[in-house]
């Protein structure tokens, strides 16, 4: 029997020459040891290098190890898991333009706002100046800068005396062609109202105009001789203030109520950007005028046909009262304003006697009006959140400084 062949098995390692197993480990060994000498970027393919830009640069990691600027996501490709780290790059050496980092702004983070304080959540921070309070002889530069003062001062919203005693704080062609004056009698630049508003509203401010002793008048009034030689007041003083006598405008008389709408129609057709028209209680009458005429109805009826007059010429403009609690108002004033269709209601608040009674009205309406008594009351209205706005009327006729009083007041709650 001849011998047969061997198979080779396994992987033939055992048949490799001992010499070439020596030369495959000399050179393996001196490719280790050369590794840093050799150029690897000649092993990475032209399109590698176009989208990773980084390999383009090649800053010295051993000489700054601690990065002196703290690379963004803006100013510093993303690194493949490849690439270097990125706490061990330096950006400061040999960088190009395109990689360096861009301004400080880009990098400094927005601030947080500190949440708002108590008097800051109120919907509306306003405050009353008369009609003649600021307009008289003032120019542009001191009706703006009165506006930036109360917006210092921590108020949102101006309440400016616009119509008063008869007669407008601007020139009014209605006035002029039912009454022969163009206007209350001041000395009021014809653009004061347009740059009050217009600085009002840069500052973030709303801007109420105030139509101060609604149809009442004085014996001071320029339309008072020819309103009595008319009849066109109601018979009788109305002594709802002591210090001062009244006539209150009868009207029930239609000239007289379509007077007071085309007043309002004008103002707010002259005065688009104007937010609201605001009334008080002399809107009404006073219970103990002679003859004890029940008035409530006749007044509705001409509140609701000027508010009806007054949206259709400008719907944008809010109509609100500053009114007694609606209790007090129909019983003394002949004013049911619940029925008036207003669009805000703010509660007179001046008499601290029942100021706790009246906070139950204030609740449910939008906001109190005080003065300068209440202000001990401060911290209580601040830290209730339903007395969701404050008018402030100051009550010394100083404007200025009860805002000033009333900013130190704020802070210190």
């Amino acid at each position: 029997m001849s011998d047969k062949k061997k198979e080779p098995s396994g992987c033939g390692c055992a048949n490799i020459p001992f010499s070439v197993i020596i030369i495959i480990f000399a050179g393996g060994y001196w490719l280790f040891t050369q590794r840093n000498n050799i150029d690897v970027s000649n092993l990475v393919s032209q399109a590698q290098q176009i989208t990773n830009p980084i390999f383009n640069s090649t800053p010295n990691i051993t000489t700054n190890p601690t990065p002196t600027i703290t690379p963004t996501p803006q100013t510093i490709p993303q690194t493949t898991p490849t690439q270097m780290p990125s706490p061990a790059v330096s950006i400061t050496p040999k960088i190009t333009p395109n990689n360096q980092p861009t301004s400080v702004k880009t990098t400094i983070p927005k601030t947080t706002p500190l949440p708002a304080n108590s008097w800051q959540k109120k919907a509306i921070r306003g405050i009353y100046l008369s009609r003649y309070q600021v307009t008289n002889n003032a120019d542009e530069k001191k009706i703006r800068e009165r506006v930036r003062y109360y917006h210092s001062q921590g108020f949102n919203t101006i309440i400016h005396g616009v119509w008063g005693n008869g007669c407008t704080m601007y020139n009014s062609k209605v006035m002029q062609q039912t009454l022969g004056y163009k206007s209350c009698p001041n000395l009021f630049q014809d653009q004061w109202l347009d740059w009050l508003i217009d600085e009002a509203h840069k500052q973030g401010m709303q801007v109420h105009a105030y139509f101060e002793k609604g149809i009442k008048i004085d014996k001071n009034s320029p339309i008072f001789d020819l309103a009595i030689e008319k009849k066109w007041v109601v018979p009788g003083v109305d002594k709802t203030y002591s210090a001062i006598e009244h006539y209150v405008l009868d009207v029930e008389i239609p000239e007289v109520a379509n007077f007071f709408k085309n007043i309002l129609v004008e103002f707010v057709q002259r005065y688009p950007k104007i937010d609201a028209v605001q009334w008080d209680d002399y809107l009404g009458y006073h219970a103990e005028l002679p003859g004890k005429v029940d008035r409530t109805a006749k007044l509705t009826t001409f509140v609701q046909q000027m508010i009806t007059g007054m949206k259709k010429a400008n719907s944008s403009v809010s109509f609100d009262i500053c009114h007694h609690n609606p209790y007090w108002a129909k019983r003394y004033f002949a004013a049911d304003w619940e029925k008036w269709n207003v669009d805000r209601v703010f509660i007179q608040v001046y008499n601290d006697a029942n100021f706790q009674e009246e906070l139950n009205y204030v609740k449910n309406y939008h906001g109190i009006a005080i003065s300068e008594p209440q202000f001990h009351r401060l911290k209580a209205l601040l830290d209730n959140p339903e007395v969701k706005s404050v008018l402030v009327f100051p009550g010394s006729g100083k404007p200025e400084e009860t805002a000033s009083t009333f900013n130190s007041l704020i802070k210190k709650q």
